[in-house]
Protein backbone atom coordinates (compact mmCIF):
# COMPACT_ATOMS: atom_id res chain seq x y z
CA UNK A 1 0.00 0.00 0.00
CA UNK A 2 1.49 3.30 -1.07
CA UNK A 3 2.31 5.54 1.98
CA UNK A 4 -0.16 8.78 2.66
CA UNK A 5 2.34 11.95 1.74
CA UNK A 6 1.38 15.23 3.50
CA UNK A 7 2.71 18.24 2.14
CA UNK A 8 3.33 21.15 5.11
CA UNK A 9 2.81 24.51 3.98
CA UNK A 10 3.60 27.42 5.73
CA UNK A 11 -0.17 28.14 6.63
CA UNK A 12 -0.40 24.28 8.06
CA UNK A 13 3.16 24.75 10.09
CA UNK A 14 1.60 28.09 11.49
CA UNK A 15 -1.57 26.17 12.70
CA UNK A 16 0.55 23.15 14.21
CA UNK A 17 2.63 25.65 15.86
CA UNK A 18 0.22 27.21 17.44
CA UNK A 19 -1.93 24.51 18.76
CA UNK A 20 1.36 22.89 19.74
CA UNK A 21 2.16 26.51 21.56
CA UNK A 22 -1.58 26.28 23.36
CA UNK A 23 -0.79 22.24 24.42
CA UNK A 24 2.11 23.67 25.69
CA UNK A 25 0.47 26.88 27.72
CA UNK A 26 -2.36 24.45 29.25
CA UNK A 27 -0.04 22.18 30.35
CA UNK A 28 1.83 24.68 31.99
CA UNK A 29 -0.78 26.06 34.03
CA UNK A 30 -0.67 25.58 37.35
CA UNK A 31 -3.70 24.30 39.32
CA UNK A 32 -4.27 25.26 42.52
CA UNK A 33 -7.03 23.97 45.17
CA UNK A 34 -9.21 26.24 47.01
CA UNK A 35 -11.22 24.61 50.05
CA UNK A 36 -13.87 27.36 51.66
CA UNK A 37 -16.98 27.20 53.46
CA UNK A 38 -20.76 27.17 51.29
CA UNK A 39 -21.45 30.54 52.02
CA UNK A 40 -23.05 33.12 49.71
CA UNK A 41 -19.66 35.08 49.44
CA UNK A 42 -17.58 32.18 48.84
CA UNK A 43 -19.67 31.02 46.31
CA UNK A 44 -19.89 34.15 44.72
CA UNK A 45 -15.80 34.33 44.36
CA UNK A 46 -16.06 30.53 42.77
CA UNK A 47 -18.50 31.93 40.24
CA UNK A 48 -16.05 34.49 39.22
CA UNK A 49 -13.20 32.27 39.01
CA UNK A 50 -13.37 33.01 35.23
CA UNK A 51 -12.32 36.19 35.76
CA UNK A 52 -9.05 35.48 38.03
CA UNK A 53 -8.02 32.59 34.76
CA UNK A 54 -8.46 35.54 32.54
CA UNK A 55 -6.53 37.60 33.76
CA UNK A 56 -3.82 34.61 34.70
CA UNK A 57 -3.98 32.36 32.46
CA UNK A 58 -1.13 30.25 33.79
CA UNK A 59 -3.54 29.40 36.82
CA UNK A 60 -6.40 27.26 37.26
CA UNK A 61 -8.71 26.94 40.52
CA UNK A 62 -9.54 23.79 41.85
CA UNK A 63 -12.78 24.56 44.52
CA UNK A 64 -13.74 22.40 47.22
CA UNK A 65 -16.74 23.97 49.04
CA UNK A 66 -18.00 22.43 52.19
CA UNK A 67 -20.27 23.35 55.18
CA UNK A 68 -18.89 24.93 57.89
CA UNK A 69 -18.57 22.30 60.27
CA UNK A 70 -17.12 19.42 57.88
CA UNK A 71 -14.71 22.23 56.10
CA UNK A 72 -13.19 23.30 59.94
CA UNK A 73 -12.53 19.41 60.54
CA UNK A 74 -11.22 18.37 57.21
CA UNK A 75 -8.97 21.63 57.02
CA UNK A 76 -7.50 20.56 60.81
CA UNK A 77 -6.99 17.48 59.92
CA UNK A 78 -5.24 18.39 56.59
CA UNK A 79 -3.12 21.36 58.25
CA UNK A 80 -1.87 19.17 61.06
CA UNK A 81 -1.20 16.39 59.15
CA UNK A 82 0.30 18.01 56.72
CA UNK A 83 -1.83 16.60 54.24
CA UNK A 84 -1.02 19.33 51.47
CA UNK A 85 -4.75 18.84 50.04
CA UNK A 86 -4.88 22.42 49.84
CA UNK A 87 -3.40 25.23 48.66
CA UNK A 88 -5.77 27.67 49.54
CA UNK A 89 -7.51 27.51 53.08
CA UNK A 90 -10.73 29.44 54.25
CA UNK A 91 -10.32 29.90 57.79
CA UNK A 92 -11.05 32.30 60.47
CA UNK A 93 -10.00 34.62 63.11
CA UNK A 94 -9.43 31.42 65.61
CA UNK A 95 -7.18 29.79 63.82
CA UNK A 96 -5.28 32.02 62.20
CA UNK A 97 -2.84 32.84 64.96
CA UNK A 98 -2.64 29.52 66.14
CA UNK A 99 -1.95 27.97 63.13
CA UNK A 100 0.64 30.90 62.35
CA UNK A 101 2.44 30.17 65.52
CA UNK A 102 2.86 26.68 64.52
CA UNK A 103 4.43 27.54 61.24
CA UNK A 104 1.96 25.37 59.68
CA UNK A 105 0.66 28.38 57.51
CA UNK A 106 2.92 30.44 55.10
CA UNK A 107 3.40 34.31 56.03
CA UNK A 108 2.18 36.77 53.88
CA UNK A 109 4.58 39.15 52.98
CA UNK A 110 5.76 42.03 50.35
CA UNK A 111 1.96 42.73 49.16
CA UNK A 112 2.47 45.11 46.33
CA UNK A 113 1.67 48.54 47.55
CA UNK A 114 -1.99 49.08 45.35
CA UNK A 115 -3.13 45.95 48.26
CA UNK A 116 -3.16 48.80 50.59
CA UNK A 117 -2.90 47.29 53.63
CA UNK A 118 -3.57 49.41 55.87
CA UNK A 119 -6.89 49.93 54.23
CA UNK A 120 -7.70 46.83 56.13
CA UNK A 121 -9.59 47.14 59.63
CA UNK A 122 -6.86 47.16 62.63
CA UNK A 123 -9.18 44.26 64.59
CA UNK A 124 -9.09 42.15 61.33
CA UNK A 125 -5.97 42.94 60.48
CA UNK A 126 -4.16 41.72 64.15
CA UNK A 127 -6.71 38.93 64.33
CA UNK A 128 -5.04 37.24 61.45
CA UNK A 129 -1.59 38.20 62.07
CA UNK A 130 1.19 36.97 64.92
CA UNK A 131 3.73 38.88 65.86
CA UNK A 132 2.68 41.56 63.38
CA UNK A 133 2.89 39.41 60.89
CA UNK A 134 0.03 38.58 58.43
CA UNK A 135 -1.03 34.56 58.03
CA UNK A 136 -4.14 35.38 56.09
CA UNK A 137 -5.80 37.71 53.67
CA UNK A 138 -9.74 38.59 54.80
CA UNK A 139 -12.05 37.87 52.04
CA UNK A 140 -14.99 39.45 54.75
CA UNK A 141 -15.38 40.38 58.34
CA UNK A 142 -18.96 40.28 60.23
CA UNK A 143 -19.99 40.51 63.71
CA UNK A 144 -23.64 40.20 64.95
CA UNK A 145 -26.79 42.00 64.43
CA UNK A 146 -30.90 42.17 65.24
CA UNK A 147 -33.09 41.27 61.59
CA UNK A 148 -36.39 41.95 62.09
CA UNK A 149 -39.42 42.46 59.83
CA UNK A 150 -40.56 45.71 59.96
CA UNK A 151 -43.92 44.74 58.98
CA UNK A 152 -44.77 42.59 61.44
CA UNK A 153 -43.45 45.10 64.26
CA UNK A 154 -45.89 47.65 62.67
CA UNK A 155 -48.98 45.68 62.26
CA UNK A 156 -48.53 44.41 66.04
CA UNK A 157 -47.69 48.02 67.33
CA UNK A 158 -44.24 46.95 68.15
CA UNK A 159 -41.20 49.16 67.75
CA UNK A 160 -37.70 47.72 67.94
CA UNK A 161 -35.04 49.79 69.84
CA UNK A 162 -31.63 50.11 68.31
CA UNK A 163 -30.16 48.50 70.84
CA UNK A 164 -32.55 45.94 72.57
CA UNK A 165 -32.37 43.31 75.35
CA UNK A 166 -32.86 39.77 75.22
CA UNK A 167 -35.49 40.68 77.35
CA UNK A 168 -37.27 42.69 75.22
CA UNK A 169 -36.49 40.24 72.15
CA UNK A 170 -38.20 37.37 74.34
CA UNK A 171 -41.08 39.75 74.60
CA UNK A 172 -41.40 40.47 70.56
CA UNK A 173 -40.78 36.81 69.80
CA UNK A 174 -43.81 35.82 72.14
CA UNK A 175 -46.14 38.44 70.65
CA UNK A 176 -45.05 37.72 67.07
CA UNK A 177 -45.00 33.63 66.78
CA UNK A 178 -47.62 32.12 64.79
CA UNK A 179 -47.24 28.47 63.97
CA UNK A 180 -50.68 28.07 62.05
CA UNK A 181 -49.43 30.62 59.50
CA UNK A 182 -45.60 29.16 59.85
CA UNK A 183 -44.45 32.47 61.41
CA UNK A 184 -41.59 32.00 64.05
CA UNK A 185 -41.11 34.65 66.45
CA UNK A 186 -37.42 33.67 66.17
CA UNK A 187 -34.91 32.03 64.19
CA UNK A 188 -31.34 31.47 65.94
CA UNK A 189 -28.41 28.84 65.25
CA UNK A 190 -29.18 25.44 66.68
CA UNK A 191 -26.70 23.43 65.35
CA UNK A 192 -24.06 21.99 67.41
CA UNK A 193 -20.27 23.52 66.79
CA UNK A 194 -18.16 25.94 68.37
CA UNK A 195 -19.16 28.25 65.75
CA UNK A 196 -22.52 27.49 64.89
CA UNK A 197 -25.04 27.72 68.46
CA UNK A 198 -21.65 28.33 70.69
CA UNK A 199 -20.90 31.21 68.25
CA UNK A 200 -24.51 33.09 69.49
CA UNK A 201 -24.53 31.50 72.86
CA UNK A 202 -20.79 32.31 73.73
CA UNK A 203 -22.34 36.50 72.99
CA UNK A 204 -25.18 35.50 75.00
CA UNK A 205 -22.81 34.02 78.24
CA UNK A 206 -21.26 37.51 77.81
CA UNK A 207 -23.33 39.88 77.62
CA UNK A 208 -25.28 37.89 80.63
CA UNK A 209 -21.98 38.94 82.99
CA UNK A 210 -20.75 35.54 82.44
CA UNK A 211 -17.60 33.76 81.11
CA UNK A 212 -15.92 30.40 79.58
CA UNK A 213 -13.08 30.27 82.20
CA UNK A 214 -12.18 32.77 85.39
CA UNK A 215 -8.55 33.96 85.27
CA UNK A 216 -7.23 31.03 86.72
CA UNK A 217 -8.84 28.56 83.77
CA UNK A 218 -11.06 27.50 85.96
CA UNK A 219 -13.98 26.84 83.87
CA UNK A 220 -17.17 27.99 84.29
CA UNK A 221 -20.22 26.56 82.85
CA UNK A 222 -22.05 25.87 86.17
CA UNK A 223 -21.56 30.01 87.05
CA UNK A 224 -25.33 31.62 87.72
CA UNK A 225 -24.36 33.67 84.71
CA UNK A 226 -23.81 30.73 82.13
CA UNK A 227 -26.77 29.09 83.78
CA UNK A 228 -29.05 31.73 82.97
CA UNK A 229 -27.98 32.40 79.42
CA UNK A 230 -28.53 28.85 78.62
CA UNK A 231 -31.59 28.62 79.93
CA UNK A 232 -32.37 31.95 78.45
CA UNK A 233 -31.43 30.70 74.69
CA UNK A 234 -33.23 27.16 75.50
CA UNK A 235 -36.37 28.85 76.37
CA UNK A 236 -36.66 31.55 74.13
CA UNK A 237 -35.81 29.27 71.08
CA UNK A 238 -37.91 26.05 72.50
CA UNK A 239 -40.84 28.46 72.59
CA UNK A 240 -41.22 30.62 69.73
CA UNK A 241 -38.17 29.18 67.37
CA UNK A 242 -39.14 26.75 64.03
CA UNK A 243 -39.36 23.19 64.41
CA UNK A 244 -36.26 21.92 64.02
CA UNK A 245 -34.09 24.22 65.21
CA UNK A 246 -31.57 21.74 66.87
CA UNK A 247 -30.53 21.11 63.27
CA UNK A 248 -30.62 24.83 61.81
CA UNK A 249 -26.74 27.04 61.37
CA UNK A 250 -26.30 30.37 59.12
CA UNK A 251 -28.02 29.21 56.04
CA UNK A 252 -30.85 26.89 57.56
CA UNK A 253 -31.90 30.30 58.97
CA UNK A 254 -31.28 32.38 56.52
CA UNK A 255 -33.62 30.45 54.02
CA UNK A 256 -36.02 30.42 56.61
CA UNK A 257 -35.83 34.66 57.26
CA UNK A 258 -35.53 35.15 52.92
CA UNK A 259 -38.96 32.84 52.90
CA UNK A 260 -40.34 35.03 55.79
CA UNK A 261 -40.56 32.74 58.52
CA UNK A 262 -38.75 34.52 61.01
CA UNK A 263 -40.15 37.19 62.83
CA UNK A 264 -36.36 38.55 64.09
CA UNK A 265 -32.83 36.76 63.18
CA UNK A 266 -29.64 37.31 65.36
CA UNK A 267 -26.94 36.26 62.97
CA UNK A 268 -23.75 37.40 61.22
CA UNK A 269 -23.85 41.25 59.57
CA UNK A 270 -22.64 39.31 56.33
CA UNK A 271 -26.61 38.41 55.56
CA UNK A 272 -27.31 42.13 55.31
CA UNK A 273 -26.71 41.84 51.44
CA UNK A 274 -28.42 38.44 51.30
CA UNK A 275 -31.74 39.45 53.07
CA UNK A 276 -32.08 42.18 50.57
CA UNK A 277 -30.94 41.01 47.66
CA UNK A 278 -34.36 40.55 45.83
CA UNK A 279 -32.80 37.49 43.73
CA UNK A 280 -33.08 36.01 47.10
CA UNK A 281 -35.38 37.34 49.67
CA UNK A 282 -38.65 37.75 49.14
CA UNK A 283 -38.78 40.36 52.47
CA UNK A 284 -36.03 42.83 51.12
CA UNK A 285 -38.14 45.49 51.61
CA UNK A 286 -39.48 44.78 54.59
CA UNK A 287 -36.58 44.22 56.94
CA UNK A 288 -35.35 46.25 59.63
CA UNK A 289 -31.53 46.17 61.28
CA UNK A 290 -30.48 46.56 65.07
CA UNK A 291 -27.80 45.86 67.30
CA UNK A 292 -26.96 42.45 68.54
CA UNK A 293 -29.45 42.02 71.63
CA UNK A 294 -27.68 42.64 75.05
CA UNK A 295 -28.75 41.74 78.87
CA UNK A 296 -26.61 42.99 81.63
CA UNK A 297 -23.49 44.23 80.02
CA UNK A 298 -22.63 45.32 76.23
CA UNK A 299 -19.44 43.95 76.38
CA UNK A 300 -19.05 40.78 74.03
CA UNK A 301 -22.63 41.01 73.10
CA UNK A 302 -21.75 41.19 69.47
CA UNK A 303 -19.18 38.51 68.02
CA UNK A 304 -16.24 39.65 65.98
CA UNK A 305 -15.00 37.12 62.99
CA UNK A 306 -13.56 36.98 59.45
CA UNK A 307 -13.43 34.70 57.11
CA UNK A 308 -9.80 34.71 55.49
CA UNK A 309 -8.00 32.98 52.91
CA UNK A 310 -4.57 31.69 54.02
CA UNK A 311 -1.92 29.09 52.51
CA UNK A 312 -0.78 26.26 54.14
CA UNK A 313 2.94 25.67 54.86
CA UNK A 314 2.51 22.27 52.82
CA UNK A 315 1.26 24.01 49.34
CA UNK A 316 3.00 22.99 46.67
CA UNK A 317 1.91 25.93 44.96
CA UNK A 318 2.46 28.89 47.20
CA UNK A 319 3.44 31.23 44.21
CA UNK A 320 0.18 30.72 42.74
CA UNK A 321 -2.08 30.82 45.86
CA UNK A 322 -0.73 33.75 46.82
CA UNK A 323 -1.56 35.57 43.36
CA UNK A 324 -5.35 34.04 43.73
CA UNK A 325 -6.00 35.46 47.84
CA UNK A 326 -4.31 39.08 46.78
CA UNK A 327 -6.79 39.22 44.09
CA UNK A 328 -9.97 37.56 45.80
CA UNK A 329 -9.40 39.80 49.19
CA UNK A 330 -8.16 42.94 46.93
CA UNK A 331 -10.09 46.41 46.05
CA UNK A 332 -10.14 45.35 42.70
CA UNK A 333 -11.90 42.37 43.64
CA UNK A 334 -14.56 44.41 45.59
CA UNK A 335 -15.24 46.98 42.49
CA UNK A 336 -15.92 43.64 40.35
CA UNK A 337 -18.25 42.26 42.25
CA UNK A 338 -20.15 45.62 42.44
CA UNK A 339 -20.40 45.69 38.73
CA UNK A 340 -21.17 42.13 38.45
CA UNK A 341 -23.69 41.96 41.22
CA UNK A 342 -24.25 45.38 42.83
CA UNK A 343 -22.68 47.71 44.91
CA UNK A 344 -24.46 46.11 47.84
CA UNK A 345 -22.86 42.95 47.27
CA UNK A 346 -19.45 43.62 48.23
CA UNK A 347 -18.06 41.36 50.58
CA UNK A 348 -18.33 43.67 53.62
CA UNK A 349 -16.29 44.27 57.34
CA UNK A 350 -12.71 44.29 55.92
CA UNK A 351 -11.81 47.37 54.56
CA UNK A 352 -12.65 51.21 55.62
CA UNK A 353 -12.84 52.02 51.65
CA UNK A 354 -15.95 50.01 51.20
CA UNK A 355 -17.83 51.82 53.41
CA UNK A 356 -18.11 55.29 51.03
CA UNK A 357 -21.40 56.91 50.62
CA UNK A 358 -22.14 54.86 47.22
CA UNK A 359 -21.90 52.15 49.61
CA UNK A 360 -23.74 52.98 52.34
CA UNK A 361 -26.64 54.20 50.43
CA UNK A 362 -26.96 51.44 48.61
CA UNK A 363 -26.84 48.74 52.03
CA UNK A 364 -29.06 49.81 54.18
CA UNK A 365 -27.25 47.46 56.79
CA UNK A 366 -23.83 48.92 56.30
CA UNK A 367 -23.60 51.45 59.37
CA UNK A 368 -24.72 48.94 61.93
CA UNK A 369 -22.68 46.57 60.46
CA UNK A 370 -19.74 48.63 60.52
CA UNK A 371 -20.45 50.39 63.93
CA UNK A 372 -20.32 46.69 65.29
CA UNK A 373 -17.34 45.66 64.02
CA UNK A 374 -15.92 48.67 65.22
CA UNK A 375 -16.65 48.30 68.80
CA UNK A 376 -16.17 44.61 69.23
CA UNK A 377 -13.44 44.04 71.50
CA UNK A 378 -11.38 40.24 71.84
CA UNK A 379 -9.38 41.96 74.46
CA UNK A 380 -12.14 43.21 76.60
CA UNK A 381 -15.52 41.06 76.00
CA UNK A 382 -16.46 39.84 79.46
CA UNK A 383 -17.65 42.12 82.60
CA UNK A 384 -15.00 39.56 84.95
CA UNK A 385 -11.42 39.20 83.93
CA UNK A 386 -10.30 35.93 81.89
CA UNK A 387 -6.65 34.65 80.77
CA UNK A 388 -8.44 34.41 76.79
CA UNK A 389 -8.54 36.66 74.33
CA UNK A 390 -11.91 36.86 72.26
CA UNK A 391 -15.22 37.04 72.57
CA UNK A 392 -16.93 34.41 71.23
CA UNK A 393 -14.43 32.01 71.47
CA UNK A 394 -11.41 31.43 73.57
CA UNK A 395 -7.97 31.63 71.82
CA UNK A 396 -6.26 28.62 72.80
CA UNK A 397 -5.70 25.03 71.00
CA UNK A 398 -8.26 23.57 72.53
CA UNK A 399 -10.94 25.49 72.28
CA UNK A 400 -12.07 24.07 68.69
CA UNK A 401 -12.62 20.60 70.74
CA UNK A 402 -13.86 22.49 74.22
CA UNK A 403 -16.73 24.16 71.90
CA UNK A 404 -18.00 21.69 70.06
CA UNK A 405 -18.66 19.39 72.79
CA UNK A 406 -20.35 21.84 74.69
CA UNK A 407 -22.40 22.56 71.77
CA UNK A 408 -23.68 19.19 71.15
CA UNK A 409 -24.33 19.52 74.91
CA UNK A 410 -26.36 22.49 74.73
CA UNK A 411 -28.54 21.06 71.69
CA UNK A 412 -29.36 18.22 73.50
CA UNK A 413 -30.86 20.70 76.25
CA UNK A 414 -32.76 22.62 73.17
CA UNK A 415 -34.31 19.41 72.30
CA UNK A 416 -35.31 18.01 76.01
CA UNK A 417 -32.58 15.65 75.79
CA UNK A 418 -31.42 16.89 79.10
CA UNK A 419 -32.02 19.49 81.29
CA UNK A 420 -30.19 22.72 81.06
CA UNK A 421 -28.72 22.21 84.64
CA UNK A 422 -27.69 18.66 83.26
CA UNK A 423 -26.23 19.89 80.38
CA UNK A 424 -23.73 22.98 82.00
CA UNK A 425 -22.48 20.35 85.09
CA UNK A 426 -21.48 17.84 82.29
CA UNK A 427 -19.88 20.53 80.70
CA UNK A 428 -18.29 21.61 83.59
CA UNK A 429 -16.57 18.16 84.18
CA UNK A 430 -15.82 17.31 80.83
CA UNK A 431 -13.89 20.99 80.25
CA UNK A 432 -12.39 20.89 83.48
CA UNK A 433 -10.74 17.26 82.85
CA UNK A 434 -9.53 18.51 79.30
CA UNK A 435 -8.07 21.84 81.17
CA UNK A 436 -6.01 19.60 83.53
CA UNK A 437 -5.43 16.90 80.41
CA UNK A 438 -4.14 20.25 78.99
CA UNK A 439 -1.68 21.30 81.96
CA UNK A 440 -4.13 24.98 82.64
CA UNK A 441 -5.52 24.20 85.85
CA UNK A 442 -3.87 21.09 88.51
Amino acid sequence: MKALSLKVTPIFAAVMSAGMLMSAQASAATTITVGTVNNGDMVRMQSLTGEFEKAHPDIKVNWVVLEENVLRQRMTTDIATNGGQFDVMTIGMYETGLWGEKNWLAPIKDLPKSYDVDDIFPTIRDGLSVDGTLYALPFYGESSMTYYRKDLFKAAGLTMPENPTWDQIKGFAEKLNDPSKEQYGICLRGKAGWGENMALVGTMINSFGGRYFDEDWKPEYTSPEVKSAVSFYVDLLGKYGPPGASTNGFNENLALFNSGKCAMWVDATVAGSFVTDPKQSQVTDKVGFAFSPYQTTQKGSHWLWAWALAIPASSAHKDAATTFIEWATSKEYGQLVAKKEGVANVPPGTRFSTYSKEYKDAAPFAQVTLDSMQTADPMDATAKPVPYVGIQFATIPEFQAIGTSVGKLVAGALVGNMSVDQAMDTAQKSVTREMERSGYIK
